[in-house]
């Protein structure tokens, strides 16, 4: 085997980080976790006996999958990691570990074309799962192995289901250390032919701020799929008193009245757009709705996120509604690559969970971003479980803030940048 023996391939994992933490805080991620470790020892004697480019990584986090996979004698490995950040962590791991023999693709056919071993971290919603096992029953080999583990906590009936849709034989294993796996095996003919359902899509009506109904194109792995969440219905209902592409709307002028926030004094640097197409940002920009909204109010439109289905279902959505062309779909982490004062407007509905765990790293990182490409005088506009109490951060990142609207889950806030 070129890399040598198993011992070799776990020393190699014990250098890998949580890029781009080092793992010195109590409460952050590992880079290699139990159910990574089970997934390996699970599949080594199949890694062994693939060929160059027959085994491929799904959800690798940090790189653990693949580059062990690489460890075991893999070659040219073919990777999908939703998450930008996940894989430049990869990146970052395989320089330090000298292990390079692998490749990016998107999740579909020349991911999976004649795969014969599949590594797949179970993904935290079951839509993801079935438009992966959709895509492997469709392209991998018949013999096609699939390795699919998890925190046994995370884990479902519903899961082993959406497995044996694809697969005659779903076989789960023993827990160890809090995680399980299911290997599937014996792909089911009729699966190759079956029609592929996702990207799934969607017209819904009623949708507060739009004067026609919407068509949504969402992936599996895109947060809430084709509905439409609480919170972005909430923050729709108030787009009327969003700033208009013709210029900044004085930010006393809609009757909002707040401490230390009352008229056009408050805002130093408010100006009307100086772009005939002022530019709007959607950042976290999940299946495009607010993309779609914006673009419909005639703003040219950055939709972001670091979710690679999010991005493809931006892009989807915003074509099946005759704004493709004002929409531009970029993905990276937390709006980094946007330039500075280039927005006269953002709209922000940020993510607050990371699987189950309440995690708000993500959302102060989207408020310095929006406070960085924000013009003086542009507005983000946020959206957010009240709960979590962001106006202070909002305050800090951005400019003065004052609260739009609540209702019992969800409060929408303005903010507006200053020169300072």
């Amino acid at each position: 085997m070129p890399a040598g023996p198993a011992s070799e391939t776990l020393a190699t994992l014990d250098a890998l980080r949580p890029y781009p933490g080092d793992s010195t805080r109590a409460d952050g991620p590992v880079a290699v976790d139990a159910t990574d470790r089970l997934l390996l020892d699970a599949a080594r004697a199949a890694i062994e006996a693939a060929g160059p480019g027959e085994v491929v990584t799904i959800g690798d986090r940090f790189g653990a999958l693949t580059i062990g996979a690489i460890g075991l004698g893999a070659r040219d490995v073919r990777v999908h990691q939703d998450p930008v950040d996940a894989e430049a962590a990869l990146r970052a791991n395989a320089l330090v570990t000298h292990r390079s023999s692998f490749g990016h693709q998107p999740l579909g056919p020349e991911l999976l074309a004649g795969a014969r071993v599949v590594l797949l971290q179970l993904p935290k919603s079951v839509a993801e799962l079935s438009e992966i096992a959709e895509l492997v029953a469709r392209h991998a080999t018949d013999d096609a192995v699939l390795f699919a583990g998890g925190r046994v906590k995370h884990m479902t009936h519903a899961m082993n289901e959406v497995l044996a849709t694809a697969f005659a034989e779903v076989t789960p294993s023993l827990a160890r250390q809090k995680s399980r796996l299911l290997v599937a095996r014996g792909l089911r003919p009729e699966a190759r032919e079956r029609p592929l359902t996702y990207p799934l899509r969607e017209t819904i009506g009623g949708v507060p701020g739009l004067d026609a109904s919407l068509t949504v194109v969402a992936h599996g792995g895109v947060f809430g799929g084709t509905n439409l969440d609480g919170g972005t219905r909430l923050l729709l209902e108030h787009s009327g008193r969003w700033p208009s592409p013709g210029g900044v709307v004085p930010f006393g002028a809609a009757g909002i009245h707040d401490a230390g926030i009352h008229d056009d004094a408050a805002v130093p640097g408010a100006h009307p757009a100086s772009s005939p197409v002022p530019t709007a940002v959607d950042l976290g920009c999940g299946s495009g709705i607010l993309a779609v909204a914006l673009a419909r109010r005639g703003f040219e439109v950055v939709a972001t996120d670091r979710s690679a289905a999010a991005v493809g279902s931006a892009a989807a959505t915003a074509a099946a509604n005759g704004v493709g062309h004002l929409v531009r779909a970029v993905r990276d982490d937390a709006g980094a690559s946007l330039p500075d004062a280039s927005a006269a407007l953002v709209l922000l509905n940020p993510p607050f969970h990371d699987r189950a765990a309440l995690a708000t790293d993500a959302a102060h990182r989207m408020f310095e971003t929006a406070g960085r490409i924000l013009r003086p005088g542009g507005e983000l506009w946020t959206v957010f479980n009240s709960a979590l109490r962001y106006r202070p951060a909002l305050e800090r990142a951005v400019g003065p803030t004052a609260q739009i609207a609540r209702d019992p889950r969800f409060t929408v806030t303005r903010s507006v940048r200053t020169n300072g």
